[in-house]
């Protein structure tokens, strides 16, 4: 009996010795700087909201926050950079809606975006707007949709390119409003904004953020933003789901969040969720978030595990619709 106890003490002991570091080395983290690795060029919404709550995680933590853009591939290089790092919570991901619509793009992605992920919280969601040249005949959404169902076939909507998440969100509002147009789609924001207003297209789906500029100037007009409120800087531009009827469910956002390798340790996550809640509540980073037409918004890992899944559904279904050949 005594032989058995001693023998269960020292097992006990040494499950003990051998989990005092690993257990040390998480109390001490982090213990070096912190790499958000970012799918996308610098300069870019996705950047740029990284760059702010990564500055502040670094106030908070007292570690850097290191961005490293990896664009290319639609996201896919970024991604499979986070999925092969060893989950230390010194790697993290900048996730987006385009990392779960390249689960319906591609035919064989390098890792699974609801497996291969630890998420670890939203960071904010930011709009999509129909745009119009300041001097167009629409005046209103409405306008629009009169004219698209009064001559099928000859509307005209620019977005950038094909699979992108603006591409994919003119694509679900036409199919919902009923309506037949072309989606036309071209190299980047800065070809959408020249064709739209000299006169190439009718419209434009695109990032708020980019335009926002041109509609201060006069140079563009919103017709509606695709979000469930309307944006923060268009207070007097309804979203499309004011105008009723086909158009009454649909809620259309972009979103950034933040994720980390699968097995991270679940302590680093919850750690990690905890200080990107305190930060997306502070006015100093909510205000720089405003200034980019990004509402700060936090969640928890499992809400944010939700969103992904039911965005991979719902943009693998517009994808399959819009006939749009896997990559």
């Amino acid at each position: 009996m005594k032989l058995e106890l001693s023998r269960r003490q020292a097992l006990a002991a040494l499950g003990a010795s051998v989990a005092a570091p690993w257990a040390r080395a998480q109390s001490k983290w982090p213990a070096r700087p912190i790499r958000i690795v970012v799918p996308f060029g610098p300069g870019g919404v996705a950047d740029l909201t990284a760059r702010a709550v990564g500055e502040k995680l670094s106030q908070q933590m007292g570690q850097a926050f290191v961005i490293d853009n990896r664009p290319g591939a639609g996201g896919i290089t970024g991604g499979s950079v986070v999925a092969q790092a060893h989950p230390d919570g010194y790697t993290l991901l900048l996730m987006s809606n385009g990392t779960a619509v390249s689960e319906g793009l591609f035919n064989k992605l390098p890792f699974d975006a609801q497996k291969d992920f630890a998420p670890v919280s939203l960071l904010g969601t930011f709009d999509l707007a129909l745009v119009v040249p300041q001097n167009s005949r629409f005046k209103t959404l409405g306008d629009l949709l009169a004219e698209a169902k009064a001559h099928p076939g000859k509307l005209n909507i620019a977005t950038i390119a094909v699979g992108s998440t603006q591409n994919l969100a003119a694509e679900l509002f036409k199919t919902t409003a009923g309506i037949q147009a072309q989606v036309v789609p071209f190299n980047g924001t800065p070809a959408v904004i020249t064709a739209l207003r000299g006169g190439e297209v009718d419209a434009a789906v695109e990032i708020l953020a980019p335009l926002k500029s041109q509609i201060d100037a006069k140079a563009l007009r919103a017709l509606a933003t695709f979000g469930e409120q309307r944006a923060l800087g268009l207070p007097d531009v309804p979203t499309a789901s004011e105008s009723g009827g086909a158009l009454k469910g649909l809620h259309i956002a972009s979103w950034n969040a933040l994720a980390a390798p699968a097995k991270t340790p679940p302590a680093v996550v919850e750690r990690l969720n905890h200080e990107c809640q305190v930060a997306l509540a502070s006015p100093e980073l909510k205000k720089k978030l405003a200034d980019l037409s990004v509402e700060s918004k936090s969640s928890t890992p499992q809400q944010l595990s939700e969103l992904l899944a039911s965005e991979v559904r719902r943009w693998s279904g517009v994808i399959e619709r819009a006939k749009i050949p896997r990559m």
